[in-house]
This record gives structure tokens, C-alpha cells and sequence, in this order.
């Protein structure tokens, strides 16, 4: 049979008209199939066009319906938009996050109060009135968050804000918080007439607890010590904890009789504090409990303990983690100056090194607060790195004489590979005949050029926000053009910005003619003024060679800062008042 089949398949194979040996199935019923096919999918539109039909027309419905409570609501909007515009940023927006703060009050009073009156006999005649003032007042924050303010929030959809009103009301009635929020307004307080005043009929609104997570993460964003937050909210939690447990003990006691038994709540004294101690005594496992009796009481324990341990463990474990985080940096830099002491010790550093290297740490981590500033920055993206440098260094930057007409983008460029670098007091930032590969912006602080036999002579003290360094940039190794010629050291704690002078050229090669601006004021000044370059308001030293050959003072003040008097042509070397002459210059070459 094997080979009869293999045969007719090569007969195929060579006869493309050749037949198959399969029975073909008769027409009839093909075209049985066929109708009955054609005969279902009609069916199948036919339904699919009457739930459509019935879409459209609840859909039709709902807009109706909504139109209609927008009309109603316009007014009142209307009267929001001069107080909170017609959109809302939820993330940087501060009036929406104060208002989140009132919701949240609003939700945590429902919270603690609807467990406690649902236990604890509060219902009396004389507490009633204020229980529904403070219920409606709650009920009144509660629909103004829902008509007034998540209506008006912003979203994203594609990478784009949508500040729309009509299209940011419509994403909120989408979204399932919309749904909750109604059913948490669903108003069963009026099954109050029909069943008496029990607070059980408000146990809807406690659906509103999006309101209170959304505070704490917009609360945490904002503050500086979010750690706070989140150690206050963890002691919520723990507090609620308790405030649960001691409403079940109270219902149990009810349930057993009121001091019917050692066990149970006695009846003396404020119940809800009683009870609360008890809940505190029993989850926290401190002991000293009165034994239970009955098998409820003894059940009821068992699970009291091992809820506290699960409940507990749970929350010391959260606390952990929460300052751990906040101290984090902290244990970083503890961590950082401990093995670099060890290793100082295990190489028998000097003492006196030792103790600068501790005073760098300690002052490093006071002032900013972390070691190294790089490696914060470089998390962030380039847009977000570049917003800090400009704001922080451009204007300081474009006040440097040297820089003037370079192109804006080149010094943005420039700001983005500063390094911030700490120096201690006496520490010198350049020695005189060092090669000169950096400039300096001081930060914070004052340096102090200095010379003389022992560099006890301080020629001129820079403060905040002066440059120097910057004129060896552009010099080549060509003559000793890039060698310091002068001493500057820290005059107490100098926080420097430093710019190295490969960082400047593979910037340069991007902006050709700021190249050549650069190139042609750096000769200039190279050339006409090798000893002072003022700039911007600060005294920069350039070369001492000249001075330290002729240390002749002048005696005739000057009225600003220190310069060469045409009196007798001599470097004058502290703030003066002179009067005999107003005339400076740049000192005989």
C-alpha cells in the first residue's frame, strides 16, 4: 500500500495534472458550509450592531448626564479659576498640596473616629449635634476635592502636559479613583432615620485613603528631610495599630460583660484609655496581663500576641529601613574616613597629616554635605546638571574679562567639567614654577598671594567669586609661558572651582572663534600686562619675577586696589588713600 501511494505521488510530483487520491468531498456539502458560515457572520454583526447601539446610547446617557452636572457646577468653577487657574500641577503646585493636607485630615477623622464610635458608647444625646457638625464639615471637604480640585488636575499622555480643562475633567471621570471617591460620598448617613445613629453607615468613607497616599508622596517630594515624614507616618500606623486593638478588646469585653471576669475591661475610668493601655500591654508583649479564662478570652489573647509580633516585627522593620535611609550619607562618610584613618595608621602617616586629613572630611561633609559633588550630579541628566551649573557659575563666568565675547554655549560647556575641590587653611593651591594645567573660581573662602624668603609677604587676599589661573590656560609650554609665577595658598577653608586645561581645549575645538578670541586676548594680556590682570573687580597676580627683584614700598597710598603708583613706579601692596595722584599703570618691564 506503501509503495501503490508512493507511487502516485511521483506521478504528481512529475504530472502536475495528475489527481489525488483522496475522495473529494461532494459539492453539496461544501456549499452547506459555505451558508452556514455566511449565516454566522451575519448573526454575529447583527449582535455586534446592537451593542453598539446600546454603547452609543449609554454613552450618549452618561454625557448627558455629565453636561448637564457641568452646567449646574460651571458657576462655582468659574468663581476657582481666578484662586487656582484652570489647570493644576499636582507635583510642584503648593496650594493643592496644602488642600491635600485638609483632605487628609478630613479621612484620617473618619478613620480614627468611625472605628472608635462604632465601639466605644460615644453616641450619646449631648455628643450627637457635634458628631454631625464635624461628619458634614468632613462630607464638605470631601465633595469639594471631587468637584473642585481632581477635576483640575494636569496629566501626561504621550510625553505632553494636557492642561485642558474639559480633557484633564474627563481622565479624572475615567480613572477608577473617580469611583471611589463617588462611593465614598454615597451618602448612608440617611439610613440614620430608619436604624438610629450608628457610625457604621459611614464606614464609605474610609474608600477615600488614595487622598492620604497621594499627600505623603507629594509631601515627600517637597521636603528637604523627608525622612521626617515617613518616621511620623510609621508612628501612625503603629499608633492606629493599637487604636484597632483597643476598640476589639472593648467589643470583647462588651461581648463577655463588663467586669464580669479579671480578664475583661472593669468598667472603671475612661474606657477608651484603659482599653488603649491594654492594647499597648498586650501587642507590644510587655506581660503583666490578667489571665484569660474562658476559651473566647484565651483565643482572643493568642491572636492579640501573634498579631503584635507579625504587626510589630513588620513596623521595626519599616523604622529601620526608614533611618537608615536618612542617615545613610552619614554611615557613608563615617565609613569613608574610618578606612582612610586605618590606612593612614597601618602606613604610620604623621600625626599632623593625619589630623589635616581628618579636618578635610569633617569640614567637606559640614559644608556640602556629601564628599564628593560629582557623583550626586552625575545621576542627573545633562538638561538637569546644566540648569545647576548655570545658575550656580554663569554669572560669574560672564563677568570674566577673558571670556567676553565667547560664545554662550561654549561657557555653559565650561560650567558642566568644573570640579568643586576643598582646600584647608595653608594649603597651597599653586606653587610658584608649577606647570599650569587648571584655573580656579573661588566658591566660598579667600586665597592669598604670597611671596617673600618664607612666603610670609601677602601680596593681594581674592575672595569669593574671583578667578585666577585662568591666563595659564592659553599659554604653551613654549618659554615657560604655562609655568605659575606666583604662591597662592587658602586663607582659612577655600572652596575652589577648578577648570583643567584639557577640559578647555576639547571644548575649544567645537567653537572655532572663541578659539581665536581667547587666543588673541590671552597674547594681549600675556604681552602689555605680565604682572596684574584686572578683571571683573578682583586683582589677579600674573607674574612676580619684576617684584620680587625690587621690594621698594611705596608710601604714598592708593585709592583702590593694589596697583604701581606713577609716584615713584613701585608695586604698592595694601589698600591705600592716595592724594597725590590718581594715574596707575603696569609696572616698567
Amino acid at each position: 500500500r506503501m509503495r501503490e501511494r508512493l507511487e502516485l505521488y511521483r506521478e504528481k510530483v512529475t504530472d502536475q495534472y495528475a489527481s489525488s487520491p483522496e475522495i473529494s468531498p461532494p459539492v453539496k456539502e461544501q456549499e452547506k458550509k459555505k451558508k452556514e458560515d455566511e449565516e454566522r457572520k451575519i448573526a454575529e454583526s447583527k449582535e455586534a450592531k446592537k451593542e453598539e447601539k446600546k454603547m452609543d446610547m449609554k454613552t450618549s446617557f452618561t454625557e448627558a448626564v455629565w453636561v448637564s452636572i457641568d452646567i449646574v457646577l460651571k458657576p462655582i468653577e468659574d468663581r476657582m479659576d481666578s484662586v487656582l487657574g484652570m489647570t493644576i500641577d499636582p507635583f510642584t503646585d503648593h496650594y493643592y498640596i496644602a488642600w491635600l493636607s485638609l483632605v487628609t485630615l478630613a479621612f484620617n477623622y473618619n478613620t480614627w473616629f468611625i472605628t472608635a464610635r462604632l465601639c466605644f458608647p460615644y453616641h450619646t444625646e449631648s455628643a450627637i449635634p457635634y458628631w454631625l457638625t464635624l461628619d458634614m464639615l468632613a462630607d464638605l471637604i470631601y465633595l469639594t476635592d471631587s468637584i473642585i480640585f481632581q477635576p483640575r488636575k494636569q496629566f501626561v499622555k504621550g510625553g505632553d502636559i494636557i492642561k485642558d480643562r474639559v480633557m484633564t475633567k474627563r481622565n479624572y471621570r475615567d480613572k477608577g479613583r473617580f469611583k471611589t471617591d463617588i462611593m465614598s460620598l454615597i451618602p448612608f448617613d440617611l439610613l440614620y432615620f430608619q436604624f438610629g445613629f450608628k457610625s457604621i453607615f459611614r464606614a464609605n468613607r474610609l474608600l477615600k485613603a488614595d487622598a492620604f497616599f497621594e499627600f505623603s508622596d507629594r509631601l515627600e517630594s517637597i521636603m528637604a528631610k523627608a525622612y521626617i515624614w515617613r518616621v511620623m507616618r510609621t508612628i501612625g500606623y503603629l499608633l492606629f495599630m493599637l487604636h484597632v486593638n483597643a476598640c476589639l478588646y472593648y467589643t470583647a469585653s462588651h461581648y463577655q460583660g463588663i467586669g464580669q471576669t479579671k480578664w475583661v475591661y472593669s468598667g472603671q475610668g475612661s474606657a477608651y484609655l484603659r482599653c488603649y493601655y491594654f492594647a499597648v500591654r498586650s501587642l507590644i508583649n510587655i506581660g503583666g496581663l490578667n489571665e484569660p479564662h474562658t476559651v473566647f478570652e484565651i483565643t482572643f489573647q493568642m491572636t492579640n500576641f501573634f498579631t503584635g509580633v507579625f504587626v510589630f516585627s513588620s513596623l521595626i522593620g519599616q523604622m529601620r529601613d526608614v533611618i537608615g535611609a536618612a542617615t545613610a550619607g552619614q554611615t557613608y562618610f563615617r565609613a569613608s574616613m574610618d578606612n582612610t584613618v586605618a590606612y593612614m595608621v597601618t602606613n604610620r602617616i604623621p600625626s599632623l597629616v593625619q589630623n589635616r586629613v581628618r579636618t578635610w572630611y569633617t569640614y567637606t561633609w559640614d559644608a556640602q554635605g556629601m564628599l564628593d559633588e560629582s557623583e550626586l550630579l552625575d545621576k542627573m541628566p545633562l538638561v538637569m546638571r546644566t540648569a545647576i551649573a548655570v545658575d550656580i557659575n554663569l554669572a560669574t563666568f560672564q563677568k570674566i574679562d577673558l571670556f567676553k565675547g565667547c560664545d554662550q554655549q561654549m561657557l555653559v560647556d565650561m560650567l558642566l567639567r568644573l570640579k568643586s575641590i576643598i582646600y584647608l587653611p595653608g594649603d597651597f593651591v599653586v606653587k610658584k614654577g608649577d606647570i599650569g594645567k587648571e584655573m580656579y573660581i573661588i566658591k566660598s573662602g579667600a586665597v592669598q598671594v604670597v611671596g617673600g624668603p618664607d612666603n610670609s609677604i601677602v601680596f593681594v587676599t581674592l575672595k569669593a567669586g574671583c578667578v585666577f589661573g585662568e591666563i595659564s590656560l592659553l599659554q604653551s609650554s613654549k618659554d615657560g609661558g604655562n609655568r605659575r609665577t606666583a604662591n597662592v595658598k587658602a586663607y582659612g577653608f577655600a572652596n575652589l572651582f577648578v577648570l583643567e586645561k584639557k577640559d578647555l581645549f576639547n571644548i575649544l575645538v567645537h567653537y572655532p572663534e572663541s578659539q581665536k578670541v581667547l587666543a588673541r586676548k590671552g597674547s594681549q594680556k600675556y604681552k602689555h600686562n605680565p604682572m596684574f590682570t584686572i578683571f571683573a573687580g578682583c586683582f589677579h597676580l600674573m607674574t612676580l619675577d619684576w617684584w620680587m627683584s625690587s621690594m621698594t614700598l611705596c608710601n604714598i597710598h592708593c585709592p583702590i586696589y593694589p596697583s604701581f603708583c606713577t609716584h615713584d613706579k613701585t608695586p604698592i601692596l595694601s589698600m591705600s588713600k592716595c592724594q597725590n595722584t590718581v594715574t596707575h599703570r603696569a609696572p616698567p618691564t
